[in-house]
């Protein structure tokens, strides 16, 4: 048996106590000094990946050099341990253990004490090893970083032809790279080298590099085979996606639930009507940008208090047919999330998106459109194909063409935007250069036809106008009406009667959409003063089996001589306060009346009272056509696939020239139809085979034009026109043809014998007229009931 003094057992006491957490803190030592290792070593071949600039190398460099520095200060505390563990192993070998229970220690006790004082040992040895490998590596990195940083430090903006703005922007860079923390992000530094990275890299003004790693140029892996879309049915999930927060979500859900058993039944009409075609899913991004804090949401606090409820009324249905038909969707009403889903960088918006569009297409409105545009970089122009505008009155070609809107006083603040004006989509069919999106109006069943029809009192009226300002300066109407019929108002009101509205006038005050609805039933006459203009409430009306009674404008109205409509990247000139009730409705459900005249007024009232009148809702405002007319869209219509703009006849070669027109004279001979024998593109949307061209009048636009004949006006199809043959097909005389920029060609000025042909496929309008010309109309069938569509188009 081994004995100790007093003093040595004391101290040996103390480290067999505090052996367990000492093994603990070594372990931990020794993973400490892993992480370093790892950490300088992955400094050095870090720099190496894709994207980094030099000063990531110098960076990373200096933190390998104070890793070094660490590691020597770890191997000088492992032997300073050592030391101390070897003075206790000399002390148990020259002394013995006092005798006694409490004093005595099995001899095994001591064998992990001796084996710890090795493993500390060679620890220590490692360490040191370790911190004179690192110092080899750094010594080497540094030799070959100053290489690599003598190369880079000696980059030149390349002469390349291809690249012709490549100098430009390098210049700009140098100026301007501190403007914006996302140049940064990308690895901008200030140096030659680090602006050519980023042009060449993440922008593409610049040729790559050939000393920079290829791997940016590998093609990316193929897509993932496409989901099929298939019919939903569970709209809660929808609820959910909408979210919360805002009177105006609120309003949408309470609208979608209102409808949902309409929606549901119309989805599964189109599934059968479908027979199972392949469809594939969307993954598709909804921003409703003016409901942003951003763009200032004006709407959400007049929900409650008679603010205007077309939009939202608009996006809720949008909502609930992209849904139901089966996509993917993601919804936003704040500039953060628009941000997080569309992975933009941080900064101010100027450098592209951190990685490819996740979304097939986006659906916003023109807030939106100006938000993803701030922040969207040069990913904008790149992506903008994909955008969806929803957009009330719609945008004509001449104003949405940035560089003609500037030369020839078209340009607004909503316009200028150079899309394909077919992605804009509106409210109504007016606009035939803009897609119709539309929305939809409650369905009655037969009961319910039934019971309105028993159950109207033919002496009520109500007015269209939840806004006191709208019954400013009516009381002479009112007078008269009053006289016929009893009047109903649902003007929002605090806590007195708006004095607009006279003391005959029974105002219910603002009232929920269900109870309007049963308003709208009892009531014979509906009746508006002039605005709101083409809203969704007349067109509920007449579902509900009211006339509406409407003013006509004389002149009409435009952003010419209307306030309401300056500004408005459109010239459109209304002719009464619902133009597509006044023309796609008509007597007896709509009736369009000079308010001037209080005769011809008072004797439309007169009528009214004594017509009978069932309930109409046309097809295209019913959840069915919704779904079909989107279903269709989303389908067919594809922007980022461009077509060759036409070719002035200098550049074309005698070959193409001499291309037979596909059209042919109708038998007739008053208009071209689309040849028999020519060749038909099976994927072209329209089927060429519903093209007729018609010649305009003088004073006629196209739109009117197709109108007249019982068509449509159909943009995608002036390409076929805009040739000089098609002239000589319809025997116009042409002395000469110019190719030039103007939205209402292809014409002829026939006074003089010139023909005009279109140079800038954007400029293609079926709006707009000139005393001057006659025009060259696309016009096609349509389905009954549903303008946007032709009869082979679903």
């Amino acid at each position: 048996m081994i004995t100790v003094n007093a003093d040595g057992k004391i101290m040996v006491r103390r480290c067999l106590v505090t052996l367990r957490p000492f093994r603990i803190f070594v372990l931990g030592i020794g993973f400490f000094t892993l992480c370093f290792l790892m950490t300088s070593l992955g400094g050095q071949f870090s720099a190496k990946r894709l994207g980094d600039s030099p000063f990531t190398i110098r960076t990373e460099v200096m933190g390998a050099l104070e890793s070094r520095g660490v590691l020597r200060r770890m191997s000088d505390m492992l032997e300073m341990l050592m030391k101390r563990m070897d003075i206790l192993a000399r002390l148990e070998n020259s002394t013995d253990f006092h005798k006694g229970d409490e004093a005595r220690f099995p001899l095994d006790r001591f064998q992990p004490a001796a084996g710890l004082m090795e493993r500390i040992q060679a620890i220590a040895q490692n360490v040191s090893d370790i911190a004179i490998k690192v110092d080899q590596i750094l010594r080497n990195s540094l030799l070959n970083g100053k290489v690599v940083e003598g190369r880079r430090d000696q980059c030149e903006v390349p002469r390349d032809p291809k690249y012709p703005d490549c100098a430009g922007k390098v210049e700009w860079m140098r100026a301007r790279w501190t403007s914006d923390p996302c140049y940064a992000f990308f690895g901008v530094d200030g140096t030659e080298c680090s602006f050519l990275i980023y042009l060449s890299e993440v922008e593409w003004f610049c040729p790559p590099l050939p000393w920079r790693n290829r791997t940016a140029a590998l093609p990316s892996p193929p897509s993932l085979p496409r989901v099929q879309a298939a019919f939903q049915s569970d709209l809660a999930r929808l609820l959910e996606l909408i979210g919360t927060g805002k009177e105006s979500l609120s309003f949408m859900k309470k609208r979608i639930r209102h409808l949902a058993q309409q929606w549901l039944r119309a989805a599964r009409r189109l599934e059968q009507k479908l027979k199972g075609r392949q469809r594939d899913q969307k993954h598709i991004l909804i921003h409703i940008g003016f409901l942003t804090e951003e763009s200032g949401d004006v709407f959400s606090p007049r929900v409650l208090k008679g603010g205007p409820l077309g939009e939202m009324v608009q996006w809720a249905d949008i909502l609930a047919a992209l849904f139901l038909l089966g996509h993917s969707l993601r919804v936003t009403v704040s500039l953060k999330e628009l941000q997080s889903h569309l992975g933009v960088p941080p900064g101010r918006g100027n450098c592209p998106l951190t990685n490819p569009l996740p979304f097939d297409l986006i659906y916003t409105d023109y807030h939106g459109l100006q938000q993803m545009k701030q922040h969207m970089g040069l990913s904008f122009k790149k992506y903008r194909c994909r955008v969806r505008v929803i957009d009330t009155f719609g945008t004509e070609p001449a104003y949405n063409h940035e560089e003609y809107a500037t030369l020839r006083g078209y340009r607004t603040n909503w316009g200028y935007w150079n899309l394909q004006p077919t992605q804009f989509m509106t409210m109504f069919p007016h606009t035939p250069d803009n897609s119709f999106m539309g929305f939809v109006s409650e369905e009655l069943n037969k009961t319910e036809r039934q019971f309105i029809k028993s159950n109207k009192v033919s002496s009520m009226a109500v007015v269209y106008g939840k806004e006191a300002s709208i019954w400013k300066g009516k009381e002479k109407f009112l007078a008269i009406l009053n006289k016929y019929m009893e009047i109903h108002g649902t003007v929002y009101y605090e806590t007195q009667r708006p004095p607009e509205v006279p003391a005959f006038v029974k105002n219910h005050g603002l009232l929920p959409q269900h109870e309007f609805q049963q308003l709208l039933r009892k009531a014979k006459l509906f009746i508006g003063f002039g605005f709101p203009y083409e809203g969704p409430a007349p067109l509920e009306a007449i579902a509900n089996g009211c006339v509406f009674l409407q003013a006509r404008f004389n002149p009409p109205h435009s952003s010419l001589n209307h306030e309401f409509f300056r500004g408005k990247p459109t010239s459109r000139e209304v002719s009464s306060q619902h133009p597509y009730a006044e023309d796609f409705i008509g007597k007896p459900h709509v009736w369009t009346v000079d308010y001037n005249n209080s005769e011809e007024f008072e004797a439309a009232i007169k009528t009214i009272v004594r017509t009978q009148v069932d309930p109409y809702l046309p097809y295209e405002y019913t959840c069915e056509g919704m779904l079909e007319r989107i279903h269709a869209y989303i389908q067919h219509q594809d922007f980022c696939t461009t077509s060759s703009p036409p070719l002035p006849p200098k550049a074309r070669s005698p070959a193409m020239q001499s291309l037979p027109s596909p059209l042919a004279l109708s038998p007739n001979a008053t208009h071209l139809v689309w040849s028999p024998s020519a060749s038909r593109d099976p994927h072209a949307w329209p089927p060429v085979d519903s093209l007729q061209v018609w010649v305009s009048e003088t004073r006629h636009a196209c739109t009117e034009t197709c109108r007249r004949r019982g068509l449509v006006c159909e943009p995608t199809f002036f390409r076929f026109l805009n040739k000089k043959e098609v002239f000589l097909q319809l025997s116009i005389t042409c002395d000469s043809t110019e190719y030039e920029m103007n939205h209402l060609y292809p014409a002829v000025a026939e006074n003089v014998h010139e023909c005009y042909l279109q140079k800038e496929p954007l400029l293609f309008s079926c709006a707009g007229y000139n005393t001057k010309y006659r025009r060259l109309c696309p016009c096609r069938d349509y389905r009954k009931g549903q303008v946007a569509l032709c009869r082979d188009c679903l």
